[in-house]
């Protein structure tokens, strides 16, 4: 039930009157939706509702402003123009609700995402991008309240690179920089920091986003006054009001009940920064929410009755419905009649719904119960698996879980009998497991072939007399050859532009390249990632460089609940192949020791974490995620800018492969397995063991997501029998993650000797100085003497007891 998005200058009365009454009767279904849906979450068929009821009007007004190609990053309340746009019927607003597996039922996360969390598809079965000038395009929800706005800063900047940057092949993915990107946010929201972060970034950086603050008066439950300055979100940013002297926002307000007006102002929103490149900011007042926040509870338990009634007659869709009738659009009459049609469509869209959902369900239940049946004629335990057949069968509505459930607990009183019937159960189990678990677990990340998986290796290569060069040289050299391969790569961040980053990696590049493509930003970590993620879902190619590991902490709330999910939560329908470029490791004092690997790799599933040992290797990185689609966090050595290397004669070609560990050291005794700069140290003191006749060998890991895919060091501990894991991140973090891949993945513990050991850093934060380091992260002394320990338990004889 799509409304018509096209604006005419001239048409007649009736035509005017057939769109209006066709937005009314829009609004009212969408309406009806979100109050059966209620009841659907309370009589326990969804298992919880949040819904865009009081939001109609205005989100009507904004469709018709939307033209394809635009972009959407909104929240949980935007269903009505999901409508309005024709991107969600009665029945997927079900599907939603239910949890429908099925995409096709439910295209916006195959039930992976409670209902409200809107998406379109921007790849096709494939993996492969469709053209998205042709369609209008939603980017994926995430329930954190703000975390749209980032990204929503990187959609729009995205119609900036297009219009001004040569060379980009834009055919599927803009026309010439005319799209722009609406965000959404309820007025509560407006207070995280995140908002203000976007609001001030798109101000400097000046781009087609507009965004509208839903305003209800209440986050929740907690009114206005307690969450803004003012109670009003556009007076406080009135200081972003652009002017003759100075660029900014075009702020408007309107009243959230006000149909025509709602109308006019959302089509010049639409044409000032659809032309302009102007960011807007329309503020929707005066709106209600008549069923509260969500079915977690009642309003009424905040609202005052003076509210209510207010609310009541203040309701977008009772005043668009007074406003018909007074201008003669339509009859009371004739809207009570539609209103009745309306409410018995959504009740067959809701039973249609529930039908293609649980009928799938309860044929599978059918099969189930027929199992166990036959199980039990031949079972001394007859009467235990009858009964769970029988409870099975009694449940009207069940769930997956109810049926697998069953069968699995129907095997146990098997366990020591042998038929033909057990057999056919047990394949059943692995055969529903195998096809039910992917619904629910597939696509975390890239399964196209354009996975980084899936590309070859290439190593570098030298000419005889390779020149020895700073680290810094060789990114250098190779993001050079980077942005001259591919039109539509570019990096930015702090320092990244005009000083070529701290440490010289892209010296001269932003004179070569422009400043759009090698730019400075300012201090602001999540929007710096909001960029990267909303260009790359845009088809661009853009690297976001963290100055430091430390500062990714900033960020690491939208690289974990927006980045890293996208892909997950849209099962392959959505990507955003952002490369997050970072330096950290052995620097000193408490804020730059860049060592937080721990709690990044428990935050970060869905994204590629590569910690490469010096530049050569972090450049094959880059090399190998560009012909990728995956997302990935890069890590470079913050020591390792100025060690000499030597420059390849095939820059900007060779890959370095993601998932893979590489043996720097062979030996017998033990194996030792490390990352990043702490490597240099583990090199060193496994020469030192020499001395004491002591073999080690030596592991880069290389890939921390994914973790050594051909199960290289198990192979190695076969061979040793012993393994110590060394980490400069505190015991519990990197270590133990990396200690459980090697036990608990790849079953190493059949071949060790003696107990696998790690050694991590002190549980604070390194202390400041070269002094600080040593005695808060491992050194070479402890690397050597833990080395030592092992082998001393092994044989006291051979190796005394050093201390």
């Amino acid at each position: 039930m799509k409304t018509n998005p096209d604006t005419k200058t001239e048409i007649t009365f009736e035509d005017f009157k057939a769109e209006v009454i066709n937005d009314y009767k829009l609004a009212v279904t969408s309406r009806e939706c979100s109050l059966l849906g209620r009841r659907e979450v309370l009589t326990g068929k969804a298992k919880f509702g949040i819904f865009g009821d009081g939001k109609e009007i205005p989100q009507i007004a904004w469709a018709k402003a939307y033209e394809k190609g635009d972009w959407r990053s909104g929240y949980y309340r935007d269903q009505t123009f999901m409508m309005a746009i024709g991107e969600l019927t009665i029945e997927q607003f079900f599907a939603g609700l239910y949890a429908n597996t099925d995409l096709k039922e439910e295209p916006m996360s195959a039930g992976r995402q409670m209902g409200g969390h809107f998406t379109t598809h921007s790849l096709d079965e494939n993996g492969h991008w469709k053209n998205l000038t042709k369609q209008y395009n939603s980017s994926s929800d995430i329930s954190p309240t703000a975390g749209q706005m980032p990204r929503l800063l990187g959609l729009a900047q995205a119609s900036k690179i297009f219009r001004n940057v040569e060379g980009i092949n834009a055919t599927n993915f803009s026309n010439k920089g005319n799209e722009v990107a609406w965000g959404t946010i309820g007025n509560a929201s407006t207070s995280e920091g995140l908002f203000f972060e976007t609001v001030n970034a798109a101000g400097v950086l000046q781009v087609p986003m507009v965004i509208s603050v839903w305003d209800d008066d209440y986050g929740i439950s907690v009114h206005a006054r307690h969450q803004t300055t003012k109670e009003n979100i556009s007076e406080i940013l009135k200081g972003f009001q652009r002017d003759e002297d100075n660029n900014g926002y075009e702020i408007f307000r309107v009243k959230g009940w006000n149909y025509p007006e709602l109308i006019d102002t959302y089509q010049r929103a639409s044409q000032l920064s659809r032309k302009e490149h102007v960011p807007v900011l329309i503020h929707v007042d005066e709106l209600t929410q008549p069923q509260g926040h969500s079915t977690s509870g009642s309003h009424e338990r905040y609202k005052n009755q003076e509210r209510l009634q207010w609310e009541a007659e203040y309701d977008c869709n009772a005043q668009m419905r007074k406003w018909m009738i007074a201008n003669n659009i339509a009859t009371d009459e004739e809207l009570n009649a539609l209103e009745r049609n309306i409410k018995k469509a959504v009740r067959e869209g809701k039973k249609a719904a529930w039908a293609s959902f649980i009928g799938p369900i309860q044929q599978e239940r059918n099969e189930a119960i027929a199992l166990p049946n036959e199980l039990a004629k031949t079972s001394v335990n007859k009467v235990f698996i009858s009964k769970l057949s029988s409870d099975l069968a009694s449940i009207e509505e069940p769930l997956k879980k109810d049926i697998i459930s069953v069968a699995r607990k129907a095997l146990r009183y098997v366990i020591s009998e042998d038929s033909t019937h057990k057999t056919t159960l047990q394949n059943w189990i692995d055969n529903y497991l195998a096809v039910t678990q992917p619904k629910y677990s597939s696509h975390l990340y890239s399964e196209s072939e354009m996975s980084p998986l899936k590309q070859v290796e290439a190593s570098p290569t030298y000419d005889n007399d390779a020149k020895m060069v700073d680290g810094r040289i060789v990114l250098r050299e190779n993001f050079d050859a980077i942005f001259n391969k591919y039109p539509e790569a570019l990096i930015f961040g702090e320092d990244a532009g005009y000083i070529g980053d701290v440490n010289q990696g892209l010296e001269g590049l932003q004179e070569k390249y422009g400043e759009l493509r090698v730019a400075d930003t300012g201090i602001r970590e999540a929007t710096i990632v909001g960029q990267g993620i909303g260009m790359a879902m845009r088809g661009l190619r853009p690297i976001a460089e963290i100055q430091y590991l430390d500062y990714l902490m900033y960020a690491l709330q939208i690289i974990s609940d927006d980045l890293a999910t996208v892909h997950y939560r849209t099962k392959g329908r959505q990507k955003a192949p952002l490369i997050v470029r970072t330096r950290g490791h052995r620097l000193e004092g408490i804020w730059h020791s860049g060592s937080q690997m721990g709690g990044t790799l428990n935050l970060v599933r869905g994204i590629h974490v590569l910690v490469p040992r010096n530049m050569t290797k972090a450049a094959g990185f880059y090399n190998t995620l560009l012909e990728s689609d995956d997302p990935a966090l890069v890590v470079e050595c913050l020591n390792g800018y100025r060690l000499k290397e030597k420059l390849p004669n095939n820059i900007g070609e060779f890959k370095t492969p993601i998932g893979v560990v590489e043996t720097l050291k062979e030996g017998d005794d033990i194996t030792l397995v490390s990352y990043g700069s702490t490597l240099r140290l583990v090199e060193q003191a496994a020469k030192e063991l020499l001395e004491v006749g002591i073999s080690a060998e030596v592991i880069d890991v290389q890939s921390l997501l994914p973790f050594d895919i051909n199960h290289d060091i198990v192979k190695s501990i076969a061979k040793t029998n012993r393994v110590l894991v060394i980490d400069e991140d505190v015991k519990g973090g990197a270590s133990s993650y990396i200690l459980d891949q090697i036990l608990n993945e790849q079953n190493a513990f059949q071949y060790l000797d003696s107990q696998p050991k790690t050694l991590a850093a002190q549980a604070h934060r390194p202390a400041y100085g070269s002094d600080g380091d040593y005695f808060s992260k491992p050194s070479t002394e402890d690397i050597f003497e833990a080395v030592y320990d092992i082998m001393h338990e092994l044989s006291p004889n051979d190796y005394p007891k050093l201390r």
